[in-house]
C-alpha cells in the first residue's frame, strides 16, 4: 500500500508502549495494531486528531506516501 503509517517511529521517539498509546487515544490495542502495521483501510479523522494530540505532531508526521514499484504493485 502506498500510504505508510509511522506510528512505530513516533512510539520509539516518545518511549511509549502500544498499550499506553491505545489508552490515551481511546482505541483498542488490536485496532491500533491494525493501523500501525499498515493493514487499515481507513482512519477516522477523530482518531488521527487524537494521535496528533498525544504525540504533539502533525498528520504528516504519522502518514506518508510511497510510490509502489511497477513490478510488485
Amino acid at each position: 500500500m502506498p500510504i505508510v503509517v509511522d506510528i512505530d517511529v513516533m512510539l520509539a521517539r516518545r518511549k511509549m508502549s502500544v498499550g499506553e498509546l491505545a489508552d490515551r487515544v481511546g482505541i483498542t490495542p488490536a485496532n491500533l495494531a491494525v493501523l500501525k502495521n499498515g493493514r487499515a483501510k481507513a482512519v477516522r479523522f477523530a482518531t488521527l486528531a487524537a494521535l496528533c494530540e498525544v504525540f504533539q505532531c502533525q498528520p504528516g508526521d504519522l502518514l506518508r506516501w510511497e510510490a509502489e514499484d511497477a513490478a510488485g504493485g
